[in-house]
Formats: structure tokens, C-alpha cells, sequence
């Protein structure tokens, strides 16, 4: 399998049409060849590629901040001497200076193929920009390590954010180049937008069913995203941001697990399995102990439950991350009515929202574990239909 970054340093023809144009690059620590060379100095030594600019999304490009909303300067880059623009910084959108300082620019971002995950708006925000000033966009493709299985209810109206860039689900199972059509076809966007696509790349096939497992090597996207198993969990676990519930940040699996100091991990397993046992037929839950070492509950012994998604139990298409978290949701407010569960500060800077429902699009997913008398075919009930209508609303976009 080639990615778009290693096909376009390898295929002179695909090069030709950027010779004599300032071209920028929007990368992060994953941003690499496959001899693990950063796509930044891979572009720099390639005689083709005049290299002016590079930007970098949440994290920045170094990838070296732990958490969310912690913001990443402007920088120039000490070996190429080239600006290095920060979209999580100062500004979330391009301005007008750093537009002016390329005529293409090549996004080399590896997704985790869900919604909240913040690259997905920066694209659109780099394509909404593109198409004010005139500029081209290349997304050089990666794949999307989720896969195609889509889930989660589609954003709702008013409730776009940096999290939550246009109506999509939570696991919306394109890859960057694919979702850039659909934003441009939704958006209805007037620009110069071009893919090179991964070649061999066949997102159903095990045993990765969307990464080449065993072929190429992990580099975390950002901080908190260390392998393939987050990955598939992430749809489901991200919504612990919004809880009181810590993610495992601060523990050797962030977001593949969750819990706290004040709950039993084995009760609430039993009470996920009474209450919806045909989610979770196709991933193993593990009760568990962390300490986290910063983050929620540091310091703190907390019973946790893992969401193991490695072994054979696994079943790609079946698993229904957002559905096994929001079931452990469902069962902390079985066994405990009372339990503060919901976080209220401004997520991403959404002001007057709790972040429950700003990750969500919408307050279905909150108001689904509040409401006692709610059981697991009244969200179904909801989501099905948003995910049906997405796979058809996709459909046109996909590449692969």
C-alpha cells in the first residue's frame, strides 16, 4: 500500500503540475514517509517542490501538547528556515498572510476517522479559505484507520463547532481526501481541490479493515492517540471528555478505557451486559485498574473498564464504539441515579453548552442516558435512520 505523500514523491507525473508554484504543506508528527522520513524534509530534499510554508492543526506539528484547547504558536522551522503558521493558535482559520505565502498547499493529515477529531474541520476551514484567495488544495491521502462502518446520530443544526464541522455522524468512515469532496459538494465551495490517492488501499480487508496493520508503522496523530486500538475505540470514548469519567489520559491506554475513583468496574460491565448484551458481541470489556499521573483523577486509584478491540472477539463490522460507550454511560446512571456524570465548562470554546452535547452535535445522546425509562432500541430508533442516511449521503464522495 502507498499513501498519497509516497506516491507523489515517487510518480514525477503527479508532481509536474506543482513545478514553478510556492507550495505549502499542513502536516503533524504522523505527517511521514514510509521509511518514517517527515513528509516536511521528504518535500524540502525533492527538487520538484518549492517548499515556502507549512501549517500545523491541534497539537501543532511537533504534536507536543498533551491536551485539549492548548494552543500552539507560530514558529519558524529551524532546519528549513521556513514559517510554520499554527491553525490551533491565535487564529483556527487561515489568514490572509499566511494564504499569501503559497499557491498550493498539500495536506498530509492522518484522520482517525471521526467526527470530533479536530483535523476533519481544519480541512474545511484550509478549503473554505482556498476558495476565498484563490489558492489549490492537494490532499495527499491516508487511510482512515476506523474503516468504512459508520455510527452516531448526524449533527444537529446550531450545533456546528470546531468539533463538529458540518452534519456527519460521529463515525463517519472516509478518509481525508473523500471527506474534502463532500465538504466542497455540502459547502458548495468553488475550488481547486485535488486527492492523490492511496494506492492498494482496500478499507474492508483484514486485519487491519482500514489500516495496514503490520505493513506500516503507527505514529500518533496527536499525543493520546498511541495505536490502531484507540483508534477503532475513539468514537466512542472521545464523549468521555464531556464526563466527569476520566479517558485514561495520564495512563499508558488513553481512550480505551474508562473510570473513576467512585465507581465498580465489574458492576457497571454486568449492568452493560443487562442492559443491551447485543452491542457488545463484538469486543471484550475488562475491568481494570489506572492511576492517572495527570488529567482527571490524578493521583487517584480508579476502577475502569477497558474496551479491548485486539483480539479475535473483535468484530470490525459489528462493533458499535458509540453505542458501547454511551451503554456504559447508560449503566454508571443505573447503578448510580445521582452520579455527576456531565462536565460544564465551554468545550472548544462553545460557550453555554454543556460538552456532552457540543461532542455530540446535539443533546439525543445526554438526554438517552438521563431518561430512566430509555433502553437501547429508543436510541437506536434515532440513530439508525442518521446512520443510513449518511452511507447514501457519502456514497458519491467515496474514492475507494
Amino acid at each position: 500500500m502507498k499513501f498519497g505523500i509516497d506516491r507523489l514523491l515517487a510518480e514525477p507525473e503527479l508532481r509536474a503540475a506543482l513545478k514553478g508554484k510556492r507550495v505549502a504543506l499542513l502536516g503533524h508528527p504522523a505527517s511521514v514517509t514510509a521509511d518514517l522520513t517527515h513528509s516536511m524534509d521528504a518535500l524540502v530534499a525533492c527538487p520538484d517542490i518549492n517548499l515556502t510554508a507549512a501549517f500545523g492543526p491541534q497539537h501543532g506539528m511537533k504534536g507536543d501538547l498533551q491536551d485539549n484547547m492548548m494552543e500552539t504558536e507560530d514558529e519558524t522551522d529551524p532546519i528549513h528556515g521556513i514559517p510554520i503558521f499554527s491553525l490551533y493558535g491565535e487564529v483556527r482559520r487561515p489568514t490572509g498572510q499566511s494564504m499569501g505565502t503559497f499557491d498550493v498547499i498539500l495536506i498530509d493529515l492522518q484522520d482517525l476517522g471521526c467526527r470530533i477529531y479536530t483535523f476533519v474541520t481544519t480541512l474545511l476551514y484550509v478549503l473554505e479559505a482556498a476558495a476565498e484567495h484563490g489558492k489549490e488544495v492537494w490532499v495527499l491521502d491516508r487511510p482512515n484507520p476506523a474503516g468504512r462502518p459508520v455510527e452516531g446520530t448526524i449533527l444537529r443544526p446550531g450545533w456546528e463547532s470546531f468539533v463538529g464541522a458540518g452534519p456527519m455522524p460521529m463515525r463517519h468512515g472516509m478518509t481525508l481526501g473523500e471527506m474534502g469532496r463532500w465538504f466542497i459538494d455540502h459547502f458548495k465551495l468553488d475550488v481547486a481541490y485535488r486527492v492523490i490517492e492511496i494506492e492498494g488501499y482496500d478499507p474492508d480487508a483484514g486485519p487491519g479493515f482500514g489500516w495496514p496493520l503490520n505493513e506500516r508503522v503507527w505514529i500518533n496523530p496527536s499525543p493520546n492517540a498511541p495505536n490502531l486500538f484507540m483508534a477503532r475505540d475513539y468514537a466512542g470514548t472521545v464523549m468521555l471528555e464531556g464526563t466527569t469519567l476520566s479517558e485514561g489520559r495520564g495512563s499508558t491506554r488513553p481512550l480505551e478505557l474508562f473510570g473513576a475513583p467512585d465507581i465498580d468496574a465489574r458492576a457497571v460491565i454486568t449492568e452493560m451486559q443487562r442492559l443491551a448484551p447485543q452491542w457488545l458481541d463484538s469486543c471484550v470489556l475488562r475491568d481494570c485498574w489506572i492511576l492517572p499521573t495527570f488529567h482527571k483523577h490524578a493521583g487517584q486509584l480508579c476502577s475502569s473498564v477497558q474496551i479491548h478491540t485486539e483480539g479475535p472477539a473483535y468484530d470490525h463490522f459489528a462493533f458499535q464504539p458509540w453505542r458501547v460507550q454511551a451503554l456504559g454511560f447508560k449503566a454508571i446512571r443505573s447503578l448510580y441515579p445521582d452520579y455527576d456524570l456531565w462536565r460544564d465548562f465551554p468545550y472548544e470554546y462553545a460557550f453555554g453548552k454543556l460538552p456532552i452535547d457540543v461532542i455530540n452535535g446535539s443533546p439525543i445522546l445526554r438526554e438517552w442516558v438521563d431518561d430512566a425509562g430509555a433502553d437501547a432500541g429508543d436510541l437506536d430508533a434515532v440513530a439508525r435512520p442518521d446512520e443510513a442516511a449518511w452511507v447514501e449521503t457519502r456514497r458519491p464522495h467515496l474514492i475507494y
